[in-house]
């Protein structure tokens, strides 16, 4: 005989037919044993909460088949879809389960953004932000190559590896900061032409064949800055490719010659500023320049030449360049006072820099100053405190030794440090803002 198996009482209810909850009575139960307890929820802020907490809530069956006849539960079901079966080599099967439809989300999705919207965003983003979104996916990785998002570009002081530099400036960029930085080889993929106009690499560690590789690809060059930088024949041809040069500055540049130097001032004959102070030249270098310098120049330095530079020199200078507005001829110890009777031609002349030429005295400076139009006079090194005094008592309409240094052709001047402008141009695109 079977063992009696305990009474099943859901059993017993679905055994009877019509039987439902209604017939089975709860026990009360003992109010000393067991407390009444009261519990309240509100369907509206549960959905909220849940939904909040990123869990979607049930939705409530139409029919309630709680007491429903399992019959009718099973016939009111509709039959679920059998498993496909894929047999495998060593003759098992694998069930693969159907996939499942998702619910359309109703809510924006990225992907259903246009693509001017997200560049739209994107241009609000900082350098580093903008290399991680373009991580994400292939679209925005697309996207986040457009060139209106490289259009300026801030590198200053930074140490740049190999690669890097012919991966960013091959995005477009058309403004390019990056002085005082250690570049290291652009390895540029192709031979398409670079969209630069603005690149200050003033005081770059960087190589001859580097540097190169990026002034070759330059044909639209309007402002460049090289100063205190080791050039050469080819990086000079290079730079005469830029035919709408506006401002050079090679201040203190070295490594070419008198020829190439010609053939540059011939080919950039739009040049309005021009800084070769201090380069390393010779007497060569200088009759050269001399002669072969743009009449359209309104703005130059040309200090720092002491035993080469000479009264025939000036002389030359002024014929060529009659519009001259400032003109710093400053360490020229070869100049006399009779360099006056040739500034006086620069009817235009405003700007003057004379510091440490030592054959010039103090009178003579007087009386330039009450003959010319001057603004500004940098005497450094040749007058005294007291007839320094006596000048600017003398000359109160002209600002005498108010800056060290000369601010041609300079791309970032002023005593402002934090101040990242090139030209007056603004680079949004930079890493100093997220180090500081």
């Amino acid at each position: 005989m079977r063992p009696a198996r305990p009474c099943d009482v859901t059993s017993l209810v679905r055994a009877v037919p019509g039987a439902g909850r209604r017939h089975l009575q709860e026990i009360p139960a003992s109010a000393r044993n067991v407390q009444q307890l009261k519990w309240s929820w509100d369907s509206k802020n549960s959905s909220d909460l849940l939904c909040g907490m990123g869990v979607s809530p049930m939705e409530k069956d139409p029919q309630d088949t709680e007491n429903t006849p399992q019959d009718l539960i099973v016939k009111a079901t509709p039959p679920q879809k059998k498993r496909r079966l894929k047999e495998r080599d060593d003759g098992f099967f694998i069930a693969r389960r159907p996939r499942i439809a998702r619910a359309s989300n109703p809510g924006i999705s990225w992907d259903t953004l246009p693509d001017e919207l997200l560049l739209g965003i994107f241009s609000y983003l900082h350098l580093t932000d903008l290399v991680r979104v373009s991580r994400v996916c292939k679209r925005w990785n697309r996207l986040s190559c457009d060139e209106s998002l490289w259009y300026s570009l801030d590198l200053c002081g930074k140490h740049l590896a190999d690669g890097v530099v012919g991966k960013l400036l091959s995005l477009g960029v058309v403004v390019f900061r990056c002085p005082r930085s250690c570049i290291g080889e652009p390895m540029f993929t192709g031979v398409r032409p670079l969209r630069l106009q603005h690149v200050d690499l003033s005081n770059c560690t960087v190589s001859k064949d580097a540097l190169l590789s990026i002034v070759s690809r330059c044909y639209r060059l309007q402002n460049l800055s090289l100063e205190g930088m080791e050039l050469s024949d080819d990086i000079m041809r290079s730079i005469a490719q830029n035919t709408d040069l506006i401002r050079l500055n090679i201040g203190g540049c070295s490594g070419f010659s008198p020829d190439s130097l010609v053939e540059m001032l011939k080919n950039c004959s739009g040049l309005c500023e021009l800084n070769l102070s201090w380069c390393d030249f010779t007497a060569d270098h200088v009759k050269c320049a001399v002669s072969r310098f743009p009449s359209s120049i309104t703005e130059l330095n040309f200090s720092g030449y002491r035993q080469n530079l000479e009264l025939s020199d000036v002389e030359t200078l002024v014929t060529r360049c009659p519009e001259l507005t400032s003109l710093d001829l400053s360490d020229s110890v070869m100049l006399t006072a009779d360099c006056f009777a040739v500034l006086r031609q620069l009817l235009h002349l405003q700007h003057l820099g004379l510091s440490r030429c030592y054959q010039i005295c103090p009178a003579t400076l007087l009386e330039m100053g009450k003959a010319m139009p001057l603004k500004t006079l940098s005497v450094f090194g040749i007058v005294t405190d007291s007839s320094l005094q006596l000048l600017k008592e003398s000359l109160p309409h002209i600002k005498i030794n108010c800056s060290f240094f000369s601010t041609v052709a300079r791309p970032t001047t002023g005593p402002n440090k934090k101040n990242k402008d090139i030209w007056g141009l603004k680079c949004k695109l930079t890493l100093n803002s997220i180090d500081s």
